[in-house]
């Protein structure tokens, strides 16, 4: 009996240490990792300097990482052309965030219908096949004229650009939901929209945030193309300027705002879906 418990106690205090042992080795990994991709941007931006410096390429066109820095020191220092920089980001990201809801939830009840319902679905397949092989940026150059140079043309391109992605996912999600679990219900006695609510809509999930990491990505560029082509305002506008003058400080740093924008959307994103998804299993 005293040997069964202290053959128990041993096997504790080895999992024990195994567990402490895996843990330290992921929080090795987490570091390693880290390590690497700052010594990978040390290195690409230090031998861009160097080389801009060597005249090995010439800065006018290709500039270099300090003057990208002090570019945008001065935006935040003196402000833009048009502005502060802080009201260029807030502009950009509200037509982003507007076209990125629209374009969403639209996706979503067209995905979800046209999934649901197989007439619907054979008589507007192929108009969506047409809308679809339209190059969205294209129609851009339509928003302006029609709505101005005002918000409304940025969202409407930000909202075609998102509407088709996350409409693809959520069509899909629905036509890939358990038939069986779809069987079950039925015979349940579960109506249409219980079926939709309870079964269809959980199942297809996955997809539909799946869709919204990238969409928010095609939202931001829907809102920098418009305003490029044409606007008052935004990120897409100070691209544009800098590019009239020949600015290639002014275009890189423009650019790496829209990715700190891009990334701490791409976080918030990632937060909402690991809370709506906490059943899933995690991946290793």
């Amino acid at each position: 009996m005293s040997e069964q418990v202290t053959m128990d106690g041993f096997d504790d205090v080895s999992m024990a240490r195994e567990e402490q042992r895996a843990q330290r080795r992921i929080r090795q990994r987490y570091w390693f990792v880290i390590f690497l991709r700052v010594a990978i941007l040390v290195v690409a931006l230090g031998g861009w300097e160097v080389a801009a410096d060597m005249k090995w390429i010439d800065p006018f066109f290709f500039s270099q990482p300090s003057l990208i820095v002090a570019q945008i020191y001065d935006w935040f220092v003196n402000g833009t052309s048009q502005g502060p920089l802080l009201t260029q980001v807030l502009v950009t990201l509200e037509e982003t965030a507007l076209g990125f809801l629209i374009g969403s939830v639209a996706g979503v009840i067209f995905g979800i219908v046209l999934g649901r319902n197989k007439l619907l679905s054979d008589v507007f397949s192929l108009y969506i096949q047409i809308a679809n092989s339209i190059p969205r940026v294209v129609l851009g150059s339509i928003f302006v004229i029609a709505l101005g140079l005002g918000m409304a043309s940025k969202v409407a391109l930000a909202v075609v650009m998102v509407f088709f992605v996350v409409f693809g996912n959520a069509f899909q999600g629905v036509r890939e939901a358990d038939r069986y679990m779809i069987a079950n219900a039925q015979i349940l006695g579960a109506s249409p929209r219980q079926l939709t609510m309870s079964v269809v809509i959980p199942s297809a999930l996955s997809w539909i945030l799946a869709s919204l990491h990238v969409s928010f990505g095609f939202a931001l560029v829907g809102a920098v193309v418009g305003e490029f082509l044409g606007s008052k305002q935004g990120i897409g506008l100070l691209i544009s300027t800098a590019q009239g003058a020949f600015n290639a400080s002014g275009v890189f740093a423009a650019m790496i705002v829209l990715a700190v924008v891009a990334l701490a959307a791409d976080y918030v994103l990632t937060s909402l879906e690991k809370r709506l998804l906490k059943w899933r299993p995690a991946a290793f």
